[in-house]
């Protein structure tokens, strides 16, 4: 199993909102999202990639899997930072995180999902009042994507 997750904080952005919440980076955890997200409670899973424009989900946060290729991927939009992502890796954004794939390799695919309940995201690309106050009220997760109920998503997202 993965080591403890990196933690980036990001603050809000010209364009993006981010959260007071960090984002959390594990690397090499092995893979197999689908089942390690949907054991862990995280729900709405799909296979796909990373939009290469900046967006955030207000109502919803979100893990994404790396579970084949490599990225580079913008979180917090042009004044945050960018991170370089492998196959096993996985990124927790708070609702609010702005991210962007910048490069990627040809094979590159993500799994993603969302916490049970929060499956029904919406996709936004700059700030606003309303969508500041709906990151606000979005629920935390009862357990963390990789590490489920005892994982330290619980402890650092307080």
């Amino acid at each position: 199993m993965s080591s403890d997750p990196q933690t980036l904080n990001l603050d809000p952005g010209e364009t993006m909102p981010n959260n007071r919440l960090p984002v959390l980076i594990y690397r090499q955890t092995g893979g197999g999202f689908d089942e390690m997200f949907a054991r862990n409670g995280w729900t709405g899973i799909w296979h796909n990639g990373i939009y290469d424009f900046d967006h955030y989900h207000s109502n919803a946060h979100e893990v994404l899997g790396i579970e084949a290729g490599t990225a580079t991927v913008q979180l917090g939009g042009d004044e945050g930072r960018s991170v370089d992502v492998s196959a096993g890796d996985v990124l927790v954004l708070p609702a609010g995180t702005g991210h962007r794939r910048i490069s990627r390799s040809s094979d590159l695919l993500v799994i993603g999902a969302y916490p049970r309940g929060q499956g029904s995201y919406d996709l936004c690309r700059t700030r606003s009042p309303e969508a500041e106050l709906r990151i606000a009220k979005v629920k935390l997760p009862d357990s963390d994507p990789v590490r489920g109920a005892a994982g330290p998503l619980l402890n650092l997202w307080i």
